[in-house]
């Protein structure tokens, strides 16, 4: 197991260096939001043209691997394309399977660059959040509260039903996981986040452990598992033991979101990776313990006070925390032999 950080889009030189002087080795890059052709944050700011309506070129791809890589960090999945570029293919839009060639020249283009993972969500209407609260000294957290909302108004013009969403999942999994073995990219699930029912009338499949036993029991292969966003579990109030060892043994696993949350659905808000819903120490040697050997990064934060958009103080605070579990349980381990 080894610690890193993400949920970034913009890999500067400045931010890398700071990610390797807290000790990470690895990034992912979140890159949700940019579907414009021209993405401005490829290497040396050249706003190098994409490949077609926003796809992302293997050579940009390469180039992007190459930027990180010369900070010392290793680039290690793509997480969250834009919705764009597939909402067609969760809901059997008109244009999906033109979206469907587009994301299979894009793992292709990530497999030839040199990026090994694809991490990605299956829920159309996005992540819902109601407002914000304090936690520990003030600082500030993301909070649901689904009083506070209308779930019934619609958000993709109609309702959706569960047996439509599992149709068009098992269509994509057919579609692109063979693309994705071809090419060497692991593709990883994302939970939905809340992981209410439905939300906007549209079924959050990916809420329970259930639904995630039925996903990766669709098919049987070494290139489909899990982002295992432990605050999105810990949201579901679902048995993280069980969880982490039916996945794990399975080597299922493929990458960590390591956060918390207090609460549960529908009514939950963010915390500190020391407080909250679990036992962090727990997990990470139950962690270790059913064989997970790859890379843990800090979700969602708390804003700290004098933090920057990114939560770099709140980042910092949970890389060294995980730093120092690991470095306690290996000392441990030692010690028991």
């Amino acid at each position: 197991m080894r610690v890193g950080a993400g949920q970034f889009m913009d890999p500067s030189p400045e931010r890398l260096r700071y990610i390797s002087q807290l000790g990470c080795e690895d990034i992912l890059l979140n890159m949700y939001q940019y579907d414009d052709p021209d993405y401005e944050h490829m290497p040396d700011d050249e706003r190098m043209p994409l490949e077609g309506d926003g796809e992302w070129s293997a050579e940009n791809l390469r180039r992007l691997r190459e930027r990180v890589e010369s900070e010392g960090l290793r680039l290690n999945a793509i997480e969250n394309v834009p919705v764009s570029f597939y909402e067609d293919i969760m809901l059997n839009g008109p244009d999906r399977e033109e979206q469907l060639a587009k994301m299979k020249r894009t793992i292709r283009n990530m497999g030839e660059a040199g990026i090994p993972i694809f991490g990605y969500h299956w829920a159309p209407a996005g992540v819902w959040r109601t407002g914000h609260e304090e936690t520990r000294g003030g600082a500030r957290v993301s909070a649901f509260d689904a009083d506070q909302l209308d779930l019934d108004e619609l958000t993709h013009g109609r309702e959706y039903t569960e047996a439509e969403l599992w149709e068009n999942y098992e269509y994509w999994v057919d579609e692109l996981l063979p693309v994705a073995e071809e090419a060497g990219v692991k593709m990883c699930l994302h939970p939905s986040d809340p992981p209410m029912e439905r939300l906007g009338g549209v079924p959050q499949l990916f809420r329970n452990f259930e639904n995630f036993r039925r996903a990766m029991n669709y098919r049987e292969t070494e290139y489909h598992g899990l982002e295992l966003c432990l605050g999105c579990w810990s949201e579901m109030g679902e048995p993280l033991d069980e969880v982490i060892r039916y996945f794990g043994e399975r080597d299922e696993i493929f990458y960590v979101h390591f956060r918390d949350v207090s609460g549960t659905v529908p009514k939950f808000s963010e915390d500190f990776v020391d407080m909250g819903n679990y036992d962090e120490y727990a997990i990470l040697k139950l962690l270790d313990e059913v064989g997970f050997s790859g890379m843990m990064i800090p979700d969602h934060t708390p804003h700290l006070e004098g933090d920057s958009d990114w939560e770099h103080r709140g980042r910092a605070f949970t890389v060294g925390y995980l730093r120092g579990m690991l470095r306690a349980m290996r000392a441990e381990s030692e010690t028991d032999d």
